[in-house]
Order: C-alpha cells, then sequence, then structure tokens
C-alpha cells in the first residue's frame, strides 16, 4: 500500500561508517548538555504544618500515601496525587521523634518525647477534591472533624522517652530506640525483647529487610550495633570517630548498610566484614542526619544540615544530584516514593518538598518516538562516560555560595592534612608510620 512505511536497511560495517564514532560523540556531548538544561527536580511543596518537620514515612501498600511528623506533635497524611492533607491529629506532648506503617498497611505507629507509642487506623483516602455537595467530601470533612477517628487504637508507654521506631517487615513487631533497644508486639503493651549495649541513648533502629530476626541501631555512644532477636542478644558493636544519626539498609542486598554520620560523610558497610567500609561517600559539608534507600536498591538519598539533598549511586563516593532551594533550611528527613521516581524532604521550614529523582525526566506521558530517543541518549552517555569533558559536564553541580565555600575550605584543609601525613612519614623511621586506607580512618574498634 503506497501509505505503508517503507522498510530501510542499514549495513553496520564500520569500514561503510568511518566518522560514526565522531557522530555519535557529538551527540552524547548534546545530550549531556541538554540534561544539565532541562534539569527541573522541583515538582512540589506540601505546606500546612506549622512547626518543623521531623520525620516521614511511606505506606508499603500505596504509592500516594505519605505520613509525616512535626516538632509540634502534629501528624498529617498526606495524598500526593493531589497534595492535599487527608488528615491530622496532634499526637504526642512534643516531638514527634518516629513514624512507621505497619506490613499489611492497615495501621501506623508514632513516637515521640512524652514516652508514648500509639497504634493509628490507616483507612483508605477519601476524594478530596469531590465536589462540596457530594455525599464522599461532606463524610470526609465530618470524619476529620470528629473526635472519634482522632483517638488511637493502642497506647504503649514507656519508661523513657523514645527517639526512633521501626515496623518489621513481614511481622507484627515494632522496634523502639530510646534509652534501650526495645521490641513491642502489636498484641502485648509489654516489650517482648530489650536490648542493651553501654549506651545512654539509641538514636536509630532498623530492622533488615531479608533476615527476619536482625535489626541495627546507632546510639550516642558512636557506635553501630547488630541485635538477633532469635538469639536474644547484640551480636556485633562497631565504634567511630564521630556519632551516626541515621542507618538505612539496602533492600536489595540486604547484608549491607549506609549510615549518615556527623563528620558530613555517609559510610555502607557490609554486616559480615565491620572491619572496613565499603564505600565512604562524601559531597556533603556539614553533619548529615538521614537517609533513606530508593526501593531499586541502586541508589540513596541524603538530608543534610547544610540545607541539600544528595543522591548518591550505592557503589561510588561522590553524589549524582544535589537539590536546593533559596527557602529550604536544615533537612531532618528524606524518603525515597515508592516508586523510586520522586524523593521528599522534610525541613526546618515547616514544608514538605517533593523532588524528581532524575532532574531532567519528563513528567508526562512519551510517545513511542521520544522514548525510544531517551533510551538512545542514555546509552551514548554510558558510551561516553569516561570522556574528559562529558565527564566534566556530567559532574558539575550548582551548589549555594555557603557550600561553595565551606567545599573550598574543606579541600584545604584536606590537602594541609595530606602534606602534614606525608611530611611526618618523611622525617620518621621507615615504616614506622603505616599507610590507613580511607575506609578505615574513622574506626576505633570492633566488639563482639
Amino acid at each position: 500500500r503506497p501509505q505503508d512505511l517503507m522498510q530501510v536497511f542499514r549495513n553496520p560495517d564500520p569500514v561503510i561508517h568511518p566518522f560514526e564514532k565522531a557522530r555519535e560523540y557529538t551527540r552524547a556531548l548534546n545530550a549531556t548538555k541538554l540534561e544539565k538544561v532541562f534539569a527541573k527536580p522541583f515538582v512540589g511543596a506540601l505546606d500546612g504544618h506549622v512547626d518543623s518537620v521531623n520525620c516521614l514515612s511511606r505506606n508499603p501498600r500505596s504509592l500516594t500515601t505519605l505520613l509525616s511528623g512535626s516538632c509540634d506533635g502534629e501528624i498529617r497524611i498526606w495524598d500526593l496525587a493531589f497534595r492535599k492533607t487527608i488528615w491530622r491529629v496532634d499526637a504526642h506532648n512534643g516531638f514527634v521523634r518516629g513514624l512507621c506503617v505497619s506490613h499489611d498497611g492497615q495501621t501506623f505507629f508514632s513516637c515521640g518525647d512524652d514516652k508514648t507509642i500509639k497504634q493509628w487506623k490507616l483507612g483508605p483516602a477519601p476524594n478530596v477534591f469531590a465536589d462540596e455537595d457530594d455525599e464522599e467530601r461532606l463524610d470526609f470533612v465530618d470524619r476529620i472533624d470528629d473526635k472519634n477517628t482522632q483517638e488511637p487504637l493502642n497506647t504503649f508507654i514507656g519508661k523513657s522517652a523514645f527517639l526512633s521506631l521501626d515496623h518489621h517487615w513481614n511481622e507484627p513487631l515494632v522496634a523502639t530506640a530510646g534509652s534501650v533497644v526495645e521490641v513491642w508486639d502489636h498484641n502485648r503493651s509489654d516489650p517482648i525483647h530489650s536490648f542493651e549495649w553501654g549506651a545512654d541513648s539509641v538514636l536509630t533502629v532498623r530492622f533488615n529487610p531479608a533476615e527476619v530476626g536482625l535489626l541495627a541501631s546507632t546510639a550516642v555512644d558512636r557506635s553501630i550495633a547488630l541485635y538477633d532477636l532469635r538469639g536474644q542478644s547484640p551480636i556485633r558493636k562497631l565504634i567511630l570517630k564521630t556519632r551516626s544519626n541515621a542507618l538505612a539498609w539496602n533492600p536489595m542486598e540486604a547484608f549491607n548498610f549506609t549510615v549518615a554520620n556527623e563528620d558530613h560523610q555517609l559510610y555502607t558497610f557490609d554486616m559480615r566484614k565491620l572491619d572496613t567500609a565499603l564505600t565512604v561517600h562524601k559531597d556533603h559539608v556539614s553533619a548529615v542526619l538521614d537517609i533513606d534507600y530508593s526501593p531499586t536498591g541502586r541508589e540513596f538519598v541524603s538530608g543534610s544540615y547544610d540545607r541539600t539533598i544528595r543522591i548518591f549511586r550505592h557503589n561510588e563516593g561522590k553524589s549524582r544530584e544535589v537539590y536546593h532551594t533559596k527557602r529550604m533550611q536544615r533537612v531532618f528527613c528524606v524518603k525515597f516514593s515508592g516508586d523510586a521516581r520522586f524523593v521528599l524532604s522534610g525541613s526546618d521550614d515547616t514544608n514538605i518538598r517533593i523532588w524528581k529523582a532524575r532532574a531532567a525526566e519528563a513528567l508526562g506521558t512519551l510517545l513511542p518516538r521520544e522514548k525510544e530517543k531517551t533510551a538512545y541518549h542514555n546509552k551514548l552517555k554510558a558510551r561516553f562516560r569516561n570522556n574528559k569533558e562529558i565527564k566534566r559536564i556530567a559532574r558539575h553541580q550548582h551548589v549555594p555560595r555557603a557550600v561553595f565555600k565551606a567545599q573550598k575550605q574543606k579541600q584545604v584543609i584536606r590537602q594541609s592534612e595530606v602534606r602534614k601525613e606525608k611530611n611526618v612519614r618523611a622525617h620518621s623511621k621507615p615504616d614506622s608510620i603505616p599507610y590507613v586506607s580511607e575506609r578505615k580512618k574513622r574506626h576505633i574498634k570492633e566488639v563482639q
């Protein structure tokens, strides 16, 4: 038929295409530049809290449900599709220190400075954009105002303030961190396990996504500890030179975890070999406060006191993306969305911001030709990623002036330390000062 497209045959013989590499290099260079030109990572902000956002949690059974807790004790449930609050409650006296959703997505737990853990019902979200006369809209408004829906299902009372909590991936168990690490059952008012290993306060606790009886914690004594629920005892403990503020397990490689440290860096460890870090992730210029892995396990996001959010690949030391705004203050909590396409951040300026995980990614529906073009450009960038010019453009990042100056200052300090170490080694007895790997410099000792 005359309207049919004619099939074109192409011979891939390189002898016939002598300038193919030069053409593809130019295309890869242009694709890398255009990616920087069209990088618009900010999607929107969720406004509603009146105090700093201290913790975030997502529903494992829903892509559009987000939970947030603030420093005034308020908890809000958000519908990310419409960017609206669908439920709120004044849950605690003081800070909301932790939020987690149960493995079945039916309830969620919160803990705070008032020494209580509360279990709340997490129901389906109503249509918040229904008409004002719609019955579902009126029922939603009545349900929000009804005090009976704002009462917790259960309240567990502890002996001290709680600083963090996490839910088991498959069982009805909740782990809390405070003066000790405790494990609670949904149906019991007292903890079923309690672990203590020489720390005054435990900052973070996280269940392993694969090993059902394993959890890890960080504490104020600069330690990272592993616990076994089946043996009801601590397993191993690693002490670093500075404190670790947060911890996250890799969901795809469940024997690896990453900690966010006070020394502006993040460290990835293998729990089977804690004497050395797998990777040291550098780029922040102030204390790293939170970390969360992508569901794919290939990337993680970190939030820092330097008012920036960075996305790292799990095996690389430098960040892939850095996000910041003029109004965003200290970042207290970060989360990846369930589909790994978005990043959520809560900061000191009471806002929750939504960012794209890929800054230049188009959010609309793409035509088949556009998808093929994007895939072709990605292949070209991967092929020429080690080229000097393309690598320079891809790694370039615009950062705030304060961060830029701090980076320069850290670079000068680092060069001074290297020069001093070199001079000391040159004027000392041979082999008296051993070379220490960067992955071991922050270690003090390991306890078993």
